[in-house]
């Protein structure tokens, strides 16, 4: 399989922040969309952005979550209703503004199994399925040389698409469902870019590290004991990002001068990430799994989810 996963020597690590990544980037008169922008490392990349001078609009499920800044709007959305991301896309694009950055940072992690809209499984319908029908009815809006962001994670590693059962018919496991919905991001990310290549608009997929933030909300106490990130007592046993760190790589993706002419990518750590060299599911240290990049798997993602959204801005 031949692959642009490789570092380039970035010269950031794990330890950069968001700050310390857009250091010396003017985004004067540039507009951002990202998802979830207001908790977490959505609320760090927002920050970023909008101290190098973006105006960053927010779609939110909770769009009373007023963000006491200049350079920020915020308007409703629910990834996990088509509808709402309709509504969402259509009010956008009557304002008749350009996007120059879309990243899609809102996402679930582990949750109960839960259905939305017509029956889909909860994770990849909102972390993948709402972000694919959301960019494709912005299409309009995204200028040439935009960038395209798909926050995954390295929890990719549980699970390639379940192309028998994508929809988990046949038993639920909350964690390999959320492989499933963090491999479609990285795949989107690829098909994306081959698709907006020749207006210059790139995409790029991510793990932005181990962070804790409101992601972790489904899971309990036990939980996080039983996978050894705190102990009886609270305390971590394993290094997290803060969300200045978290929200690194995501700001690095958006805005680095050091990815132009590239795209298509895994990162991680500020840096492009290399093939992870274990091809089986589970865990690993690093790197993205071959399954997550391969342009056939996300030629076809693309075209079932075209078909479960009704949506596809280059039919």
């Amino acid at each position: 399989m031949s692959t642009a996963q490789h570092k380039i020597g970035s010269g950031f690590g794990a330890t950069t922040t968001a700050a310390e990544a857009i250091a010396g980037t003017d985004l004067t008169g540039k507009l951002a969309v990202v998802t979830g922008g207001y908790s977490g490392i959505g609320l760090e990349t927002t920050r970023a952005l909008v101290g190098a001078g973006a105006h960053v609009v927010i779609p939110a499920r909770r769009p009373e979550v007023v963000l006491d800044r200049a350079g920020v709007e915020v308007d409703r959305l629910d990834l996990g209703d088509l509808d709402s991301v309709r509504d969402f896309a259509d009010r956008f694009l009557a304002t008749g503004r350009s996007i120059d950055l879309l990243i899609a940072n809102a996402g679930v992690m582990a949750c109960p199994e839960t259905r939305v809209g017509p029956g889909w499984e909860a994770q990849f319908a909102t972390n993948h399925l709402g972000h694919f029908a959301l960019v494709n009815r912005l299409w309009p809006a995204v200028a040439e040389g935009a960038r395209v962001v798909s926050l995954s994670s390295r929890g990719h590693h549980y699970s390639p698409i379940r192309w028998d059962d994508v929809q988990f018919t046949r038993g639920y496991d909350k964690w390999t469902a959320y492989g499933q919905a963090k491999t479609a991001n990285v795949l989107f990310a690829v098909r994306l870019d081959e698709l907006g290549a020749s207006r210059g608009v790139h995409a790029f997929a991510l793990h932005p590290g181990g962070i804790m933030t409101p992601l972790q909300r489904h899971l309990s106490e036990a939980e996080k004991i039983e996978r050894g990130w705190i102990d009886e007592a609270g305390n971590y046993l394993v290094q997290f990002k803060t969300p200045e760190q978290g929200a690194a790589t995501t700001v690095w993706a958006a805005t680095s001068p050091q990815l132009a002419g590239l795209g298509g990518l895994y990162l991680e750590d500020c840096d492009v990430a290399e093939l992870s060299p274990v091809d089986a599911v589970g865990m690993t240290e690093s790197g993205v799994r071959r399954y997550a990049v391969d342009r056939d798997e996300a030629r076809r993602l693309w075209t079932l989810s075209a078909e479960l959204t009704g949506v596809d801005a280059f039919a």
